[in-house]
């Protein structure tokens, strides 16, 4: 884990509500996997750290990393996030030149087995952040890759366009705004059978429904998700993000935030 202050390099809004907001701070970045997160105090960190007076918002914001660039000085990360409360506003503010304490590559992220060769990938709204790397990953290493866009409407759903132009793209919006009307995990069982393995990232509602349907499935895959939490400080040290599992308690940000699905639901 490396601590920095981060240096914003483009920030823009990239579709709907949802912004991405690139950093320069290769070190943060250093031997992380799609999956991994950061830490970043939505604040004004020279500022705070100047005055030794913790700033407004408090806590800081577990990000997963969107994905990687390279930059002027080393590789550039990024985050993907829809704006919903102070914090998700003050990054969404921020200009080319700003900072923000950030600390990371933190926690467990996705692990591919080298069996595996046709991947599914399940994003419920925002969640595809993490998973548009791991796709990028996986086109590069020559693996089939299919991922599913599920949102509400169609202002929720990752344009398709910066996506590598080998990867399916399945989408499915619960007005039915955009590609099938129904639920991320609609699509998710009728193409359980066609993959190895599969990834999810989103809300835990989604996660509960993919669980059951698995219990009765004819076909069953493995499946990693990651679980999203509030956290104090993302190193294990406050505890704030417990969850109860089959093999007892675990920190998302230290045991996961990757799971199996059914060690959690």
């Amino acid at each position: 884990m490396h601590t920095a202050f981060a240096r914003v390099t483009e920030n823009g809004k990239l579709y709907g509500n949802t912004y991405v907001t690139w950093f320069d701070a290769p070190e943060v970045a250093q031997g992380a996997v799609p999956g991994h997160f950061v830490m970043l105090r939505t604040t004004d960190a020279m500022e705070a750290a100047a005055s030794l007076v913790p700033g407004d918002p408090l806590l800081p914001r577990p990000m997963s990393i969107h994905r990687l660039r390279e930059g002027k000085n080393g590789p550039e990360w990024s985050i993907l996030y829809d704006v919903v409360g102070r914090g998700t506003l003050w990054l969404a503010s921020r200009q080319p030149g700003d900072t923000s304490l950030c600390w990371g590559p933190l926690g467990r992220g996705y692990s591919i087995r080298p069996t595996s060769q046709q991947l599914l990938l399940v994003a419920g709204g925002v969640g595809v952040a993490p998973l548009v790397w791991l796709a990028e990953e996986a086109v590069r290493d020559g693996k089939r890759v299919m991922l599913v866009l599920g949102g509400r409407t169609a202002d929720q759903i990752f344009p398709a366009t910066h996506l590598p132009p080998e990867v399916e793209v399945v989408v499915t919006t619960e007005d039915g705004s955009l590609g099938r009307q129904g639920l991320a995990t609609d699509a998710f069982m009728d193409h359980l059978e066609w993959c190895d393995q599969a990834f999810a990232c989103g809300p835990n509602a989604m996660f509960r429904t993919m669980a059951d349907a698995m219990r009765t499935a004819k076909h069953r895959r493995p499946v990693q998700v990651l679980l999203e939490e509030r956290m104090g400080c993302g190193t294990a040290i406050c505890y704030g993000c417990a969850v109860e599992t089959r093999k007892g308690m675990r920190l998302v940000c230290k045991d996961g935030p990757r799971f199996d699905l059914g060690e959690v639901f």
